[in-house]
Order: C-alpha cells, then structure tokens, then sequence
C-alpha cells in the first residue's frame, strides 16, 4: 500500500490505534472514492451496506423538515467516519449525508467492518469511545434548537465547535472548519437574517473575527464567556 495512504488511515479516528503494519492489511480491502461536492453519498431512509472514512475533504448530515428547511445536524470532516450505525444494527439511515465540498472517501462493506471489530479489538474499544461522545454531542444539539434565545443558540454552536475544531492562538480560539452564515442557520435552526444580525454585533464588538477562508476566530474575551 502507498506510504501516503497509511499516514493519511492514521489519521482515521477510528483506526487511531493501529499500527502501520496493520493499517497495511486492512487497507488492501478499502476502496477509495471521489465525491463531487453537492454528490449524496448516503440517502436518508435507505438500507446501508456500507460505512465511509473521509481522507480529505467535509461532508454534511441533514434532515428536511415537513416545512422543506433543510436543518444541518453534523458537518464530517477527514478523519471522521458515519454510517455505521446501520452496519450494527441493521436498519435504514437516519439523515442524508451530502459532500459539502469534493472529497476523497474509503468504502468499507458491512463484512470488513464486522471483520475489523473482531480482529482489532483497539478498533472496537475507538468505536465505543466516538460513539458515546456523539451521543453526548447529540444531547447539546437538542439543547440548541430548543433555546429561546437565539444568541446562546449560537453561542453553545460555538462553544461544541470549539471542543471538536477549536484552535488556541495568541488573538484567541480560531474554528478549524469552512462556516457560511447559512450552515450556522442550519445547524441552529435560526434564519440566515438573524445569524447575519448576531454576527455583525458580534464584529462589531470584537468578540469575534471572520477570517477570508470563512475560519471563524473567537476572541480570548469571548471564550471565557462560554
């Protein structure tokens, strides 16, 4: 296998604790994919048969509302991996994931899953530690959508960003992850208008900065708010 290939299955959160020979093995069964941003990688209510790595690029879960809004419930970055909960247990996806940008992912089948987590027992003991600080994430997401103020609503966003994607820098706590005025209105169930509202008085107090590569750069003074 490519040298570049290991270094970048190390990087895999979920194969984190594997040595290089073992990454050589498992990596031999992998197919490798390229995405085109806007490509819907897995449908919501389909029957999965297989789970994805992401090696470069950002994909977005999302559900649709009755009213059609398209609500953002988690953004995937390299490293991470989803789709396997309907490996485990069988049944359809709950969210449709899109490529928010072009992507490169690995394609795993249910049997090189399964065969992963009886084999390398490191890889099972990963799996249980990401999928509890999921479930951990998804209480702090309800959290947000049902806050009446919609400041904190993104302000606790921030904060659960920070954890994951936060950057300590001398000007403050930079967030590693491309964010549009739309994604934060996704992700918070707010409108674009009031995201655009909050921020600019956010700017304007500087309490944060956006940066031209869309990194948002929250100040020392705000950090300690959260």
């Amino acid at each position: 296998m490519d040298v570049t290939l290991v270094g970048l299955l190390k990087k895999i959160e979920l194969l984190a604790s594997l040595t290089d020979e073992e990454l050589r093995a498992i990596g031999a069964r992998f197919i490798i994919k390229k995405i085109k941003k806007g490509e819907v990688i897995l449908h919501e209510e389909d029957t999965n048969n297989f789970m994805y790595m992401i090696l470069s690029g950002r994909l977005k879960v999302i559900r649709t509302t009755a009213e059609g809004k398209e609500i953002i419930l988690a953004i995937h970055h390299s490293g991470q991996f989803f789709g396997e909960i309907s490996l485990i247990d069988g049944k359809t996806s709950p969210a449709t994931v899109m490529a928010a940008e072009d992507s490169l992912i690995i394609v795993v089948s249910r049997k090189d899953f399964h065969d992963l987590l009886i084999n390398h027992k490191k890889v099972l003991y990963n799996l249980l530690q990401i999928m509890c600080a999921r479930l951990r994430d998804s209480w702090d997401k309800l959290k947000i959508l049902t806050l009446k103020d919609t400041a904190e609503r993104i302000r606790l966003l921030f904060s659960m960003l920070s954890f994951h994607y936060g950057e300590k820098t001398t000007e403050g706590t930079l967030l590693n992850m491309k964010l549009t005025h739309q994604n934060i209105a996704d992700m918070t169930g707010l409108t674009r208008e009031t995201v655009t509202r909050i921020l600019n008085k956010w700017q304007n107090n500087e309490k944060i900065s956006i940066m031209g590569n869309r990194f948002i750069r929250l100040s020392s003074e705000f950090m300690k708010e959260l």
